[in-house]
């Protein structure tokens, strides 16, 4: 018979889940292969055998948050309308966001670094907003670089994100918050006839 195996998928899972947390509380310097090993029940082994060692490790944290992102915003049913699929996808990166801090925390906290001059790949969260925002563009509901538009987005995103998670923010404020910015985000990159034409609704109600 051979050697039972400990360092399984449920270490594995440990390691993952301790790291993330770590990473998204702690100073980076301050998770070591021995701190996350010692939070997770594991050995230092195990990182090295599962992981090939720290930054391995981080790497998994990272794929793992860049992995759930892209698939929350990426579940979105396309709209015919494009503004209103911009804001769905809006809400999901939301709803992502604040339905895993750690994980959102540590994806754009140093782990991940947003580069709009880099390759998009084809499981890159950014790809279904850069998407979206190439349908609005052709159908003239939009105009301006797709680049420009998508970190404008993101900017807001972000920064409702980021105070919703800290608190700064109670629920409904946020939710208003969330609503009046994306919405205003959106409506500035418009076409001046599109723009008259929301401007005219909003007035009309």
């Amino acid at each position: 018979m051979g050697r039972p195996r400990t360092n399984d998928e449920a270490v594995r899972e440990r390691l993952v889940e301790c790291a993330t947390e770590m990473l998204a509380t702690r100073p980076r310097e301050s998770v070591t292969v021995r701190a996350v090993a010692a939070a997770a029940e594991a050995s230092t082994t195990a990182v090295y055998s599962l992981f090939g060692g720290k930054d391995g490790l981080i790497g998994a944290v990272r794929d793992r948050a860049v992995a759930g992102l892209f698939q929350d915003v990426s579940a979105v049913q396309t709209s015919a309308d494009p503004l209103a699929y911009l804001y769905a996808l809006a809400v999901a990166y939301r709803r992502w966001g604040c339905g895993h801090s750690h994980l959102y925390t540590v994806l754009f906290g140093g782990v991940q670094s947003f580069d709009p001059s880099g390759e998009v790949g084809a499981s890159d969260p950014i790809r279904p907003l850069l998407s979206a925002i190439d349908r609005a563009l052709t159908a003239s509901v939009l105009a301006g670089d797709a680049t420009a538009i998508a970190l404008s987005i993101w900017a807001t995103l972000h920064g409702l994100v980021t105070l919703e998670l800290a608190g700064a923010l109670d629920a409904t404020t946020a939710e208003a918050a969330f609503r009046s910015s994306i919405h205003a985000t959106l409506r500035g990159w418009t076409t001046a006839e599109v723009f008259r034409s929301l401007r005219q609704a909003e007035l009309a109600r």
